[in-house]
């Protein structure tokens, strides 16, 4: 990103800026698609994986963290979802080599092995004009991702280091002792009654803590002659919230820029490596502290399953009841290491008897290796009746880019035209290697192993794309790709190649006669744009393992515990795997309309987008009829509809020199709608997704034809006159008579009416202050905590649970899961970021630069949610880990 004006540093502002776009490089005023582009400078403050330094700062983005795990990383959405089944995350592109969609054993989030500190800027492509570029990975947006790079000049130290605490936002609202005392005695059975203990035990504030964090980062940047070069190391150390809970990065980078052959010919190496250290907590920790008996002291007084109390029956372990969270914790040890090696070279050769004309070579390669185990103590109750088991896995991940292309610029002034064109090539491959993890166990069968996976992806693809500015006001802009993808060949060709096409045309309004001189008007350009994009992720078969064969007939081994007998002997088999020989691509056609403006030389600034995206053969897991090899398939099956709108707007009310004072406000509307799905099926089909807690393979959502994917499918609660909940009492929404699966109802979704951002910044001589904030409105969480909980937790299986603070009120005899009264309204206001700083300037010496910084992150939340946190990816709240509150000091210097 270049600056004609170093005091604005947020991209969308019309500076003549030049931005990144797929395989080039525009100027931002001519730019005809949807970009949205965000710079270091506006970054959120603490963020500890990529995803976070932009959350609530683009309209048409969300960004929601995965969990408040350390190092668990976030979940990306651009405008939406444009898939059911399929990946509905961006292609992220980090410096010109496009990522995989798979995951890494051992890692939560792969982006996560990626340095915060070292990214210089987001690109953001949203629409299919500006995306089809990059064809058949492009449906659900691009996010080009540019790290910081040397400049020729002095030599240049920055360091940077943080200090951080972070705590629980709160706790989830069950019962305390005395409260499930009382609860107990009025609707349990002497026998059950019997059983309550004496203590007053408050089992979540048991497993959290105050967890420390630092975050240190330096780097050396400079040129030695015609060499620039930057190297940066950083070292991210974070304790979670839950107590043993940890994530460890060292990173180092290293980027050289030379310049041969007169400048002809430009280099850039970019080199990555990462190292993360991993302990997880299991997952059943909080749900155990949640509902176990609060009126049960910690240790039971002798040495048996470590100490910690736990539920017996006739003397030995009552199975079906929760385990003691503090014997899980201390029980279980979940380590994993991850390493990865990301690089790539690209030399751009300005060829001497023609300088318009580049000729660009691409090679990257990334690697990724990650091993990890998990020990169970036999002391312990996780452990206890397996006497102990170990478990041993490994990953590896191979990635190749090789991409070329031909650039040709020109300004052709006989036609006051200047042209800019582009084809290419491109191959990249993507090679998965999982070893069978191995288990051991104090009992018998006392080892098993998984079976050996490995899998290979190839992609071969040709581009071009032809940009033309008229006269400085006219510009129209075309690209094609063909891509050709081995996810589904089938034996032959039919299925393999697919062709992805964009346009897109802008009218520099700015730029006519009429407005020309129109000091207040800085920028007016109305832009529009029509592309085709492509879909060919799948989830994995299991955990990570990429389903790259949907489409071809082949055999596997079968897995451990599968075996045919033959006499006396038991042997593996080779049976066939399930596959669909007519997939193909998932495809999205989208329209846009966009206005970019800009007024008082840009003072104030923004931009406003209509959008539809139109989605065809859409990839489903459906059930199949019965003769093939499974009940259920990968196929081609519907259209499903997303149409929105979006704004930004940035203000500078004061620009002075001892004071500045910055506003960015985003929004974001969009509503997606199912429009088709099997065919020759009546209306009351849908596809059941959302598992929950409870019961026996019990879904709570469903994607159905007129209705927004992932809408709850349950019943309407029935309520007295005085608003009390009748136990198993809905609404016989057909008049049948009966109440059955057919008056189920779509309720809601996980989907937002509105999403919104605001960020402020006010500088004050040598002060500087900011924050930021996100509010998300109309979107709707199902209570998992809360359905879960009814009278029956006070007399069953021989144990007690503790319940919801909503089960006294409800006083549903058993949990009545399908009921929407657990479906409740999750929008919240957050304040995600709020920060003060100190800049002393030339303290040390010329050219010194020191400045000192406090920062609380996810300050507070407004919301009429009842469970902890509102903002829950995929909109089911089950034990959800949730978002710490952190308090920072830090401090940058540089010299």
């Amino acid at each position: 990103m270049l600056h004609a004006q170093q005091s604005d540093s947020l991209k969308t502002k019309n500076i003549e800026e030049v931005v990144v776009i797929g395989y080039g490089k525009q100027k931002k005023s001519d730019v005809t698609g949807s970009i949205t582009s965000v710079t270091a400078k506006d970054f959120n403050g603490g963020a500890t994986t990529a995803g976070q330094l932009i959350q609530g700062k683009t309209p048409g983005v969300q960004i929601v963290s995965n969990s408040g795990a350390p190092g668990a990383g976030t979940a990306i959405r651009v405008r939406g979802t444009s898939s059911l089944n399929g990946n509905n995350s961006p292609l992220i592109v980090i410096d010109g080599v496009p990522q995989d969609f798979v995951g890494v054993n051992g890692i939560s989030d792969p982006l996560s092995l990626v340095n915060p500190n070292d990214i210089e800027s987001f690109d953001i492509l949203k629409d299919a004009s500006a995306t089809a570029i990059y064809g058949n990975r492009a449906s659900n947006g691009v996010i080009l991702i540019t790290t910081k790079k040397g400049s020729a000049g002095k030599f240049k130290v920055n360091f940077s280091s943080v200090a951080s605490v972070s705590t629980k936002m709160g706790e989830v609202d069950v019962l305390s002792a005395d409260e499930f005392r009382s609860f107990v005695n009025a609707h349990a059975s002497d026998a059950y009654k019997a059983k309550l203990g004496n203590a007053n035990t408050n089992w979540q504030d048991l497993i959290y803590q105050e967890a420390w964090g630092t975050d240190n980062n330096v780097a050396f940047s400079g040129g030695i002659k015609s060499l620039p070069y930057r190297l940066s190391i950083g070292y991210n150390e974070q304790n979670g919230i839950v107590r043993t809970n940890s994530f460890k990065r060292t990173a180092v980078g290293l980027n050289l820029n030379p310049k041969f052959l007169d400048n002809h010919l430009s280099v850039n190496v970019n080199a990555k490596g990462t190292f993360t250290d991993n302990r997880f907590v299991d997952g059943g920790v909080i749900k155990s502290a949640t509902y176990f008996d609060p009126t049960q002291p910690i240790y039971s007084g002798n040495n048996k399953y470590g100490g910690y109390y736990e539920w017996l029956l006739n003397g030995d372990l009552n199975v079906n009841a929760n385990s003691n969270p503090l014997g899980i914790i201390h029980g279980i040890r979940d380590i994993s290491s991850a390493w990865r090696g990301l690089g790539n070279i690209q030399l751009d050769y300005k060829f001497h008897f023609l300088p318009e004309l580049h000729f660009n070579v691409n090679a990257g390669y990334d690697y990724t290796k990650s091993e990890g185990q998990k020990n169970t103590s036999a002391l312990y109750k996780p452990g206890f009746n397996d006497k102990g088991s170990n478990n041993y896995y490994s990953m590896e991940k191979k990635n190749k880019l090789l991409e070329t292309y031909f650039n040709y610029v020109k300004s052709i002034s006989a036609i006051n035209t200047s042209v800019d064109l582009t084809a290419g090539y491109s191959y990249q491959d993507f090679r998965t290697i999982i070893p069978g993890a191995v288990t051991y166990k104090g009992v018998e069968p006392f080892e098993t192993h998984n079976n050996d996976f490995e899998t290979q992806n190839t992609l071969l693809s040709f581009y071009a794309r032809g940009i033309f500015t008229i006269a400085n006001r006219y510009v129209i802009s075309a690209s094609i790709r063909r891509d050709g993808s081995s996810r589904f060949f089938n034996g032959t060709r039919d299925n393999v190649w697919g062709n992805f096409p964009g346009a897109s045309i802008a009218w520099k309004l700015n730029e006519e006669s009429f407005l020309r001189d129109v000091s207040a008007i800085s920028t007016l350009k109305l832009r529009a744009g029509w592309g085709k994009t492509g879909q060919q992720e799948l989830p994995g078969l299991d955990g990570n393992r990429p389903n790259n064969y949907p489409a071809f007939a082949a055999y596997s081994p079968s897995n451990t515990g599968a075996y045919y007998q033959f006499g006396n002997q038991f042997y593996y088999m080779f049976r066939p795997t399930n596959y669909n020989p007519n997939l193909t691509w998932e495809t999205t056609v989208s329209k846009n309309i966009g206005l970019d403006y800009g007024f008082m030389n840009n003072r104030i600034s923004g931009s406003i987008d209509l959008f539809q995206k139109d989605t065809k053969d859409l990839l489903v897991y459906v059930t199949t009829a019965a003769g093939g090899l499974s009940n259920a398939n990968w196929m081609n099956v519907g259209n499903m509809e997303n149409k929105g709108i979006e704004a930004s707007i940035n203000l500078i009310p004061i620009k002075k020199e001892n004071i500045t004072w910055e506003l960015n406000f985003n929004a974001t509307h969009y509503k997606p709608i199912v429009t088709n799905l099997l065919d020759r099926t009546d209306d009351s089909f849908n596809i059941p997704i959302g598992g929950i807690e409870g019961g026996s393979g019990n879904t709570i959502q469903a994607h159905a034809v007129g209705y927004a994917p992932n809408s709850f499918w349950v019943y309407q609660q029935v309520y007295d006159s005085n608003g009390k909940a009748l136990d198993g009492v809905f609404v016989d929404r057909n008049n049948d008579g009966k109440i059955d699966a057919f008056d189920k109802y779509y309720y809601k979704s996980t989907t937002p009416d509105a999403i919104l951002g605001f960020s402020t910044k006010l500088k004050v001589k040598n002060w500087d202050f900011g924050l930021s904030a996100r509010a998300v409105l109309g979107n709707y969480v199902y209570n998992n905590m809360a359905s879960n909980s009814s009278l029956q937790s006070a007399s069953t299986n021989e144990y007690l649970q503790n319940v919801y603070h909503t089960a006294p009120v409800n006083g549903f005899a058993v949990p009545q899961y399908f009921s929407d009264t657990f479906v409740e309204n999750a929008s919240f206001l957050r304040l995600d970021n709020l920060n003060i700083g100190y800049n002393f300037g030339e303290i040390f010496s010329k050219g010194s630069n020191l400045r000192v910084y406090g920062m609380a992150q996810n300050v507070f939340v407004i919301t009429k949610y009842s469970g902890v946190d509102p903002e829950v990816f995929g909109g089911i709240d089950n034990g959800y880990y949730q978002m710490p509150r952190v308090y920072s000091v830090g401090f940058n210097f540089q010299f």
